[in-house]
């Protein structure tokens, strides 16, 4: 292996000057840059102006000691290989150098051509050393972009699959509702018949009746044939659109009014409401009664949450496509486990109720091209995240 000598620098640390001079001739006549300094303090600062690939260092120095010198030069120019002149012989020594750093020694006095040999071979092995060195160093670089890619796309790949895991429930749900949609047009239609029947008979019953428990008792029938009547109204509502009216909408007014018929439940549970709205969005096209139903159920529930008190926090902000509203409140939350069940018809993990307040939510947000999500924590509570567009307004 060619090694160009005319940029190789070698420094020459030694306190006999004639020994400088003849080295400094020798290797001048091989191409080599030279530099010579009397004591190893002298070399080093010299060394901290220019670095030389090679020292030439001698054992025996003034004021600092070669062995010190070597593992100083070591220890701060770890690309300056060294050689070290030594006029002993030793085993001893020879192994203490090696052990220290130096690359190799040779005895005083010394032969010029073995000199020039052992110094070429020097700094043969050092530029393979340097050259491997800076092959590890390039492969760690590659090894951690490649690590940093993988890690990357590992990320990518999971974005992907929540996204397809969410587009998929999102389907299921569209699925149910349209399913429950099909079934509950049938079912309203075979079970008001009867009940119609049933009211009329009622009616014809009461009037034929004296005794005022007798009335209370048809009172009663009545009443729960209405409850009939209205579960199947809200069956309907969860899975299709009634009758509607596309008006101006402004959803804080919404908020607002809604807040406002349930501030009785509100003050007899001790929930306070806090609004927080960072922009209002202009009025948007909508009915102005499916709007207040989303608001409705949805704080509603929070109110069933926090029986024993605690906030009810309202968030209103939009930006050029869409307006984002939050409900959250700091009431028990919903279990990890029915996170994604809660807008199913029927479900509900309460005593009472229909559970289908959230299928009417989720069915009226789906009708405007809306998203929402929910998030709930035993500790923290539940917020629910709505988006709507801010198209055809």
């Amino acid at each position: 292996m060619a090694i160009n000598k005319q940029k190789q620098s070698i420094l020459v640390i030694d306190d006999e000057k004639v020994i400088l001079d003849l080295t400094s001739i020798i290797l001048t006549n091989r191409g080599y840059t030279v530099q010579v300094a009397l004591d190893a303090i002298e070399g080093l600062r010299m060394m901290e102006q220019s670095a030389p690939e090679l020292v030439l260092l001698d054992y025996m120095l003034p004021k600092m000691d070669g062995l010190t010198a070597l593992k100083e030069i070591r220890q701060r120019f770890p690309d300056s290989y060294v050689i070290m002149f030594t006029g002993k012989g030793s085993e001893e020594i020879a192994v203490e150098l090696m052990k220290a750093g130096a690359s190799d020694y040779i005895l005083k006095p010394f032969n010029n051509q073995n000199l020039a040999d052992r110094i070429e071979n020097v700094l043969k092995i050092r530029h393979v050393e340097l050259k491997n060195r800076e092959l590890l160093r390039e492969r760690e670089t590659l090894l951690l972009g490649i690590e940093a890619w993988n890690c990357e796309l590992e990320n990518r790949v999971q974005n992907k699959t929540d996204e397809l895991q969410k587009a998929q429930a999102e389907i299921v749900q569209t699925e149910k509702l349209a399913t429950l949609g099909y079934l509950s047009a049938g079912m309203a239609h075979e079970i008001r018949n009867p009940l119609n029947s049933i009211t009329l008979f009622v009616q014809l019953i009461r009037s034929g009746l004296a005794d005022p428990e007798h009335q209370g008792f048809v009172e009663k029938i009545l009443k729960e044939v209405d409850r009939i009547d209205g579960i199947i109204r809200k069956l309907l509502d969860a899975s299709k659109r009634p009758r509607f009216e596309i008006k101006e909408v402004l959803i804080s007014q919404v908020i607002e009014a809604t807040l406002e018929i349930l501030q009785p439940q509100l003050q007899l549970h001790e929930i306070l409401v806090e609004c927080d709205y960072r922009r209002i969005p202009v009025a948007i096209q909508a009915d102005p009664t499916e709007i207040e139903q989303i608001f409705t159920n949805l704080f509603v529930n929070s109110i069933q949450e926090m029986r024993k008190g605690g906030v009810l926090r309202v968030q209103l902000d939009h930006d050029e496509k869409e307006i984002t509203i939050t409900v959250s409140d700091n009431g028990t939350g919903i279990p990890r486990e029915n996170l994604t069940r809660i807008f199913d018809p029927f479900f509900t993990t309460k005593d009472y109720g229909t559970g289908l307040g959230l299928s009417v939510v989720l069915r009226i947000v789906k009708t405007y091209h809306g998203k929402i999500a929910v998030d709930s924590d035993r500790e923290t509570g539940t917020t629910f995240t709505i988006s709507l567009p801010l198209v055809g307004r």
